[in-house]
């Protein structure tokens, strides 16, 4: 079938037009910015270049191809880089769901009246924001019924984007999947705590010098392999309710001296770690978990991929990186 997956430029997106091409779709990837990972991508799949900010562009490619399936996966995804540009994350986070929605109506309009794709909608944890200070212990395991309060304008734009994904659902009768998605990492993804520890134990074995720059290794995370999010999301499209929202989170804590430990391992080294304060939170943050019972009985999703398959991947992807 036809699919369209937005933001394949990014980490979760490049890895999913690679997934849905090897089950045999004809996959419509659109980027705007970041085509570093698209490069990285051998499959024959249609890429276009598009700033869905701008309805003409995403118009054409849906009303030209109308996917039967639509991932909706760009996005200004940076909470740090809100604060600095907090106009343009709401308008290209709000926005670029709006016009998906718009041009969905139009190929019904102009060019098949009982057009009915999925759209599954790539939202965030950021959602929750200060309601997961005000739960009681230090592991959070957070429903899809609890208050939406974000704390910075990224969570405040995916919030607008859940809701008016709900809005075109309820008015339009647009099926829609709303997927509140938790930490992940993989290969490609950059600037989290896994990507840059892997990255840094490369860049050691290439000189000899077996230092590991690090910040707090008491601190736990609830983190999954991006192969996983993207079975869930498309577990989503095929068995998901329309209409409904659910979490997808790791249900595995990894303390970060843990992935230190498992980094040593697979590189057969001791790395000498050095303390860089500038990387230490003045507070730390609670174990923040989805609850994915939901996920869970509705799709059959279940995660598979382990720290250590996700480690060893990301070495090995970074030595093909750094040559």
């Amino acid at each position: 079938m036809n699919v369209l997956v937005t933001g394949a430029g990014g980490m979760v997106g490049s890895h999913m037009v690679e997934s849905l091409y090897e089950a045999g779709n004809n996959v419509i990837g659109i980027w705007h910015k970041n085509k570093k990972n698209i490069e990285q991508i051998s499959v024959p799949v249609k890429f276009i270049q598009c700033d869905m900010r701008y309805a003409q562009g995403i118009d054409e490619i849906i009303m030209d191809n109308l996917p039967e399936q639509i991932y909706h996966l760009a996005a200004q995804s940076y909470p740090t880089v809100s604060w600095v540009s907090p106009t343009e994350t709401i308008d290209v986070n709000i926005n670029s769901t709006i016009n998906i929605y718009e041009a969905i109506k139009k190929a019904r309009k102009y060019v098949k009246p009982d057009y009915d794709p999925i759209v599954v909608v790539a939202c965030s944890s950021a959602e929750y924001g200060e309601t997961l200070n005000k739960l009681e212990g230090d592991k959070v395991y957070v429903k899809e019924t609890a208050e939406l309060q974000p704390l910075h304008p990224y969570g405040v734009s995916k919030v607008g984007q859940d809701l008016i994904s709900f809005q075109y659902f309820m008015n339009d009768h647009i099926r829609c999947i709303r997927a509140r998605i938790f930490n992940s990492t993989g290969t490609r993804k950059v600037n989290d705590v896994t990507s840059d520890f892997t990255h840094r134990a490369v860049i050691a074995e290439k000189t000899g010098i077996y230092e590991l720059r690090v910040g707090n290794l008491e601190t736990k995370r609830a983190i999954m392999d991006q192969r996983d999010l993207v079975k869930g999301l498309i577990l989503l499209a095929e068995k998901g309710t329309a209409g409904d929202v659910y979490n997808i989170s790791s249900e595995k804590i990894y303390q970060m001296r843990d992935i230190v430990s498992l980094i040593e391992k697979q590189i057969n080294h001791t790395l000498k770690l050095k303390v860089d304060t500038s990387l230490i939170r003045p507070t730390d943050e609670k174990i923040i978990v989805g609850d994915v019972r939901k996920l869970k009985h509705d799709t059959g999703w279940k995660q598979d991929i382990s720290m250590e398959k996700t480690i060893k991947d990301m070495l090995d992807y970074w030595r093909m990186v750094e040559g």
